[in-house]
């Protein structure tokens, strides 16, 4: 303890040091050096409504200590707050506020026992906690008097506690400075847990992460505003504190904007209307995986959906399909018209609220019988989040967050309730025999709420059941890059909390889908538009008989190229069949006939076509022969695809001529008395290489054309049968 002589030297140091350094003001935090470095005006305090209900959040989260151990004693009676607490803006400044004076509570008691505040104050016991609120914004201020407007209300018990504090304002100043001292620092910024720093510093660099209400607006439309409104499209918004935007990597339809842009942005229409809403990635990225595993007609069950944006975006997603999405834990029957008008001004029209928590939703309940992916979203410790505020007022959390944020986590037997509580809503999930997918979720970075929970599930479901089991599945292909892929060997998804992106951890489970269950054309299309892999590929196809009439009106039919897929498959089957020898054609061309050979002297009805014998003793003789009639307008490009009802020979590249063992006659009039001329002919046009599978046949004379005449008047001519 200081003498008389020397405190009053430390408290004249203390006041020269007040008005020359800002380290009191918590130099180095990551806020202050926000509003320096942006030029802002400097803190002039906060409305008196703002300190009330700081007090009272403070009050029901502050670090519990033993008897022996405490320093100041806090009632158990709540201030009580105006109706202007009940406003998003009071809120947002009160849990921050009250944030703050939590990471620093044993600092400020500390402070308030050295400048002998206490014990010697009669205040009643539950203004406590409002005095800690307010001493922490009085040094943050550097202990200047608090600015208030004309029109503000004030509150008797913000008055009091101001009175005191400016009446121990120097030994206040004195106490701080020797806590600094002590502890070797030079802020109390830098006597927090690194972990809070480290926290700290991640939120002040933290994007503004938004996606588009597709219901309303398109992407293209929502560029083509902000940059009205000023906004440029870049890759990445990383250390760029102009007004630009950037696309997500993994959602197309979420954009990035700067975190110090949130303002401006909140007066643009685009916010206003609901047609780009604020949300944290990982909730995005959760719907995104449920919806890549929908088909047209299957329910969604959402649990602990937390904000009804997540529920909205669901909703968005799926509004071209017939799902429903019912969303369960509404407690309170009173809240559903104001959600029901939220959905409205959002476009959705497919939600459903259920009243029934989660575990009493009965698992024959017949609401859920069309149910085929749960989307579970647990409470969980949220340490992947580096802004704990905005994600308890964004995703309607739990308060208690603040005290685990403010201690660099939670405790051993509160990681343990959750992880149980957790495990217990996945295994219950797993029960729901219809479903056939489950998509788990947590802004946790611990493992036992992430990666135990899902191992420990899959290994403990029953198989007693008809059903088929669940197993881990990869990521889902929009979700993520190739080289995300074949880097997730564990098939989990994660995101570690940087200074682009909180943290994230996905697990998708799946059923091994049953044998006997048919799927029908739309679900196979419908999932895959939803992993992207129909894009630029048109699905419409000509009518049979637009075909058949095409067909009739050529003299020469033209192969269909339409299925790629197929052209591809013979090409390749050519190119591995051209690298064998020449001597493993013959067992090729054997090989590939699929239907009996008939003979020549067989006659086909009038459709048909009469074929050559094919001589069996030598393999390597061509099965087609040189037209040497061929007229000159037949172009010499076209391939004919074979007609079902025709024969499938397959054809070689070789140099057409007419073998001596395929002559039986020696003059071309003797080949004409043996192949009947009117009835067919085999002609080989084209380059020597051709695509296997694509086989010659016959023309289709043309309508009103008589072959006949053409041929030479010494032929002869055979009657038809």
């Amino acid at each position: 303890m200081f003498n008389s002589a020397s405190e009053l030297e430390v408290l004249e140091e203390t006041t020269a040091e007040i008005s020359r350094l800002s380290s009191l003001a918590l130099a180095g935090d990551p806020a202050c050096s926000d509003n320096s470095a942006t030029g802002s005006p400097e803190k002039t305090g906060y409305p008196d409504s703002v300190y009330i209900l700081a007090a009272n959040i403070f009050q029901g989260t502050r670090l519990e200590k033993s008897p022996e151990k405490a320093l100041i004693k806090y009632g158990n009676e709540p201030l009580r707050s105006s109706a202007e607490s009940e406003d998003e803006s009071f809120q947002r400044l009160s849990y921050e506020l009250a944030f703050s004076a939590l990471k620093y509570q044993d600092i400020l008691e500390t402070i308030l026992i050295d400048s002998y505040i206490f014990p010697s104050t009669t205040i009643p016991h539950h203004l406590n906690s409002l005095i800690i609120v307010m001493l922490y914004d009085f040094q943050d201020r550097k202990f200047q008097a608090r600015l208030l407007s004309d029109n503000e209300a004030s509150i008797a018990e913000v008055l009091e506690v101001e009175n005191l504090l400016n009446s121990f304002k120097t030994k206040l100043a004195a106490a701080l400075a020797r806590c600094r001292i002590k502890h070797d620092a030079l802020s109390i910024y830098h006597i927090l847990p690194e972990t809070v720093r480290n926290q700290e510093l991640r939120a002040s660099t933290l994007p503004l992460y938004a996606w588009i209400n597709t219901c309303k607006i398109s992407p293209e439309e929502v560029y083509y505003t902000l940059k009205k409104n000023g906004y440029n499209k870049v890759k990445s918004v990383l250390h760029i504190d102009s007004k630009v935007f950037a696309v997500d990597q993994h959602c197309s339809d979420v954009l990035i904007f700067p975190s110090q842009l949130k303002s401006d942005l909140l007066n643009i229409d685009l916010f206003k209307d609901y047609k780009l809403i604020f949300q944290d990635k990982s909730r995005s990225l959760a719907v995104h995986s449920v919806k890549a595993l929908l088909n047209m007609d299957d329910d969604i069950l959402m649990v602990n959906t937390g904000s009804w944006y997540t529920a909205a975006h669901m909703s968005i997603l799926t509004n071209n399909n017939t799902s429903k999405i019912f969303v369960c834990g509404v407690r309170s029957q009173a809240k559903d018209p104001d959600l029901k008008n939220l959905f409205t001004k959002m476009g959705c029209k497919n939600i459903e609220i259920l009243h029934e928590t989660f575990m009493n939703l009965d698992l024959k309940d017949h609401r859920l019988q069309k149910v085929k992916v749960i989307l579970l979203l647990p409470r969980c410790s949220g340490l992947g989040v580096s802004n704990p505020v905005e994600f308890i007022l964004n995703e309607h959390e739990d308060t208690d967050l603040l005290k685990d944020f403010s201690q660099g986590g939670p405790s051993k037997d509160k990681l343990h309730v959750l992880a149980q509580r957790q495990y217990e809503q996945l295994t219950h999930a797993m029960k729901f025999t219809r479903a056939q997918a489950i998509v788990y979720c947590t802004c946790s970075v611990y493992p036992e709420e992430n990666e135990a929970i899902v191992k420990k599930a899959l290994e403990f479901q029953d198989h007693g059941n008809k059903v088929q089991p669940y197993r881990l599945s990869p990521p889902v292909l929009p979700l993520c890059s190739l080289k995300e892929i074949h880097l997730s060997t564990d098939k989990f998804f994660r995101m570690e909390p940087s200074e682009i992106t909180n943290g994230c951890f996905l697990s998708v489970l799946t059923r091994e889908r049953d044998p006997s269950e048919t799927v029908s054309v739309k679900d196979v299309l419908a999932r895959a538009a939803a992993k992207g892999l129909l894009e630029g590929i048109e699905l419409g196809k000509s009518s049979k008989r637009e075909k058949k009439k095409k067909k009739q009106r050529m003299s020469l039919p033209k192969s269909s190229i339409a299925d790629n897929s197929g052209i591809q498959m013979k090409i390749a089957e050519f190119l591995s069949r051209e690298t064998n020898v020449s001597a493993n054609q013959s067992e090729t061309l054997t090989t590939k006939t699929s239907l009996p050979q008939k003979n020549t002297n067989q006659v086909g009805s009038s459709s048909q076509v009469r074929k050559p014998s094919r001589p069996t003793t030598n393999p390597l003789v061509p099965t087609i022969m040189k037209n040497t009639s061929a007229r000159p307008y037949e172009r010499p490009t076209n391939f004919v695809r074979p007609r079902p009802e025709d024969r499938m020979i397959p054809l070689k590249p070789i140099e057409i001529a007419l073998p001596p063992v395929m002559l039986p006659f020696p003059s071309p009039q003797g080949i004409r008395s043996h192949i009947p001329t009117p009835h067919f002919y085999y002609r080989w046009v084209g380059p020597k290489t051709v695509l296997p599978g694509y086989l010659s046949t016959p023309p289709i004379p043309r309508r009103r054309e008589k072959p006949k005449e053409n041929l030479p008047s010494s032929l002869p001519r055979h009657p038809r049968p």
